[in-house]
């Protein structure tokens, strides 16, 4: 009798236990982890010092190169293009980034209706729009990148065979249209005297004579 109340002890005390921690999911759900991650690569990181990366964007549909001239935005620049170098500023320790033309010096923006604009700082400082240049880059499972606006998710920035930008709203992303790869630019390095490069040069130094005291000092030994 003994030994079978121990084991109805212990056989009600298991179901307590695991009622208990039923209970206690129920109350305190698991945590989401991609909504996690999505929250933490979206914050602006003010203390790390900002990446730039300088390279092309070639487009998959037009077998060209992304350009911003002026307000204008295409891909239809040959390769070492100087409207083709792009200037892409990293703003968190996540996914998204600013892409800046070189030459042009205007932001590649996405406005609310989904069209690609250019576009510069205001007199303020501020970028007209700041949230509109935002993007937010996806490396996709063929190894391409795309570039999906940080405000208005689902929305791609894409190009059409003939190099003309396609509205946002309606692109998506396992379409060719949004698929890039990232290049490096055959153009001239953007440093200061990059253009004066200098081949290795062995210097010739006349032989050493020694001083007559050393000599004779030699010769005493």
């Amino acid at each position: 009798l003994t030994f079978f109340s121990f084991v109805l002890f212990c056989s009600s005390f298991h179901f307590f236990v695991v009622w208990c921690h039923a209970q206690g999911e129920k109350n305190h759900p698991s945590p989401n982890f991609k909504q996690y991650v999505r929250e933490q690569g979206s914050l602006t990181d003010q203390l790390s010092r900002r990446q730039v990366r300088v390279y092309q964007l070639y487009s998959r549909t037009s077998g060209r190169h992304v350009q911003i001239q002026g307000k204008r935005v295409s891909a239809t620049a040959e390769d070492g293009n100087t409207f083709a170098r792009l200037y892409v500023e990293t703003d968190t320790f996540g996914s998204r980034v600013r892409i800046k033309g070189a030459e042009s010096g205007r932001y590649l923006c996405m406005n609310r209706r989904g069209k690609l604009v250019g576009k510069v700082y205001t007199a303020l400082g501020q970028l007209d729009g700041d949230s509109e240049s935002m993007k937010r880059t996806i490396v996709l499972e063929n190894n391409y990148t795309a570039f999906q606006n940080a405000k208005y998710e689902g929305w791609y920035m894409a190009f059409s065979r003939k190099g003309r930008p396609i509205k946002a709203s309606k692109t998506r992303e396992n379409q060719r249209e949004v698929h890039f790869i990232k290049r490096l630019h055959k153009g001239p390095l953007p440093f200061p005297n990059s253009d004066q490069l200098k081949h290795f040069e062995f210097i010739s130094f006349p032989p050493t004579r020694r001083a007559k005291r050393n000599r004779k000092a030699h010769s005493a030994s």
